[in-house]
């Protein structure tokens, strides 16, 4: 009889160790968190070779160009000894035959909804003779932006911007690079050095690629257009902007030429 009770109480225990180890592995499974839902793939908008435009233009300046000013850049030495020579203003740059340089041209409106896939290459701003290097340029949202100090004394670099984040940074002589991103669209963000007040620079932030400044001779380019009708916009520091609208055909080299008039 106390055979038979024995092996019962084993069956019993043994039942329950297994009910036991059931439970917990199914509190464990039931413990798992859910998968997280696979994000779907992002479609870049991708021009078709046998339609693409291309925009051109030159920028010009009608009537007498002003003399450039001479910056006096005398109240630190060490500016003057780096920037080997004099300084002058940038913001109106007249060459030859009126041709307009640094103006600043892009795509306003055309391409709303297309997705354009941000450039990994990084574009450089060089603090260099106490001057930021380059004076006019474009990036697009979230392009990798980096900012080194070329230059012997301490600058600050300090985006005014309005719809991004303003931020700003003192960089010494040696400093590691900043690295930094605009996520939003925004022409044009003012960049100034707060330790030397003649220090400025300009940038224009763009969603889509279809921007470009005027190089010394006016002229600019927006190659592998698709095809479309656009707002075509122009900013110059001291002139302000202008607009044209263009509808450009399939595979064609269109023209759009910029006039500004002095005073």
């Amino acid at each position: 009889m106390s055979f038979f009770t024995h092996r019962g109480f084993r069956g019993f225990a043994l039942s329950c160790i297994a009910s036991a180890l059931l439970v917990a592995g199914c509190s464990k499974k039931a413990e798992q968190p859910a998968a997280t839902p696979s994000q779907p793939a992002v479609s870049y908008y991708k021009v078709d070779p046998g339609t693409a435009a291309t925009l051109t233009g030159t920028v010009y300046y009608k009537g007498k160009a002003p003399a450039r000013k001479l910056i006096d850049i005398t109240e630190d030495p060490a500016c003057v000894e780096a920037h080997k020579g004099k300084a002058y203003d940038e913001s109106l740059m007249v060459g030859k035959g009126g041709a307009l340089e640094n103006a600043f041209i892009y795509i306003k409106t055309g391409l709303e909804g297309k997705n354009f896939e941000t450039p990994t290459e990084t574009v450089v701003i060089d603090q260099q003779g106490c001057w930021f290097h380059p004076h006019i340029f474009g990036v697009q949202t979230n392009q990798p932006v980096k900012i080194v100090n070329s230059d012997p004394v301490t600058h600050n670099i300090h985006p005014v911007a309005a719809v991004n984040r303003e931020w700003n940074h003192s960089q010494g002589p040696g400093d590691a690079p900043l690295n930094r991103k605009f996520p939003n669209p925004e022409v044009m963000i003012p960049v100034k050095c707060n330790i030397h007040s003649w220090m400025r620079s300009y940038i224009g932030v763009l969603d889509h690629p279809y921007f470009a400044v005027s190089k010394a001779d006016g002229t600019f380019s927006l190659p592998n257009l698709p095809p479309g009708t656009y707002t075509v916009a122009i900013w110059q520091e001291k002139l302000g902007t202008q607009e044209q609208q263009i509808t450009i055909a399939p595979q064609q080299h269109a023209t759009v030429d910029f006039t500004y008039k002095g005073k």
